[in-house]
């Protein structure tokens, strides 16, 4: 009786590892774009995100037993996602001189007007800048929203806290970004 249920529980065993390998490869179908965005909404870098891609399906792969009581995939991939870009941002470090020479050459041109693309990454600097002045307790739940079309229900799950703070914290975000981007139009338009 002992060895056949040893080998009912090996059977049951395969048959929960086939159903977990099923549900991860439905995680990074369904999800791996989601997952790449929170990434490059933090890292700001398209290596840089594809590699915290890479590193957010392994970890699940390694919890991958953990699937099943998953409420919230999406969320759940999210913050996950947003941890492991939050540790590579943290970690970062600078391009070695040498590959930066290697990666001049392959800058291609686009059929965009150079003024055009000039003044394209300059408006997106200046926002970069306003969204990255504002304290990481404004940015963070602005970057998610925003970027990521996330609710704040999912927000408040990603960054540990209730969604009211969410809420909160968003309108707080928005005026102040709308506020200053007036400011700097009004001494444009007043110079």
């Amino acid at each position: 009786m002992v060895a056949g249920q040893v080998i009912v529980n090996q059977a049951m065993a395969e048959t929960r590892a086939e159903a977990t390998d099923e549900e991860l490869e439905f995680a990074v179908r369904d999800h791996a774009r989601l997952v790449y965005r929170v990434s490059y909404s933090v890292l700001r870098n398209h290596h840089d995100a594809e590699d915290a891609t890479q590193e957010t399906f392994f970890r699940v792969w390694r919890y991958r037993k953990k699937l099943a009581e998953v409420r919230e995939l999406r969320t759940w991939l999210a913050r996950i996602a947003w941890r492991v870009a939050v540790e590579r941002r943290k970690k970062a470090s600078e391009v070695p001189w040498d590959e930066a020479e290697d990666a001049i050459p392959k800058i291609r041109s686009s059929a965009t007007s150079a003024d055009q693309l000039l003044l394209q990454a300059e408006m997106q600097g200046v926002l970069d800048c306003l969204i990255a002045a504002l304290p990481s307790k404004l940015r963070d739940p602005l970057t998610l929203s925003t970027l990521e079309e996330m609710s704040p229900t999912q927000i408040a799950d990603v960054l540990g806290m209730n969604e009211a703070a969410v809420r909160s914290r968003l309108f707080r975000a928005r005026q102040i970004l709308r506020n200053k981007l007036a400011a700097l139009l009004e001494g444009k338009h007043g110079a």
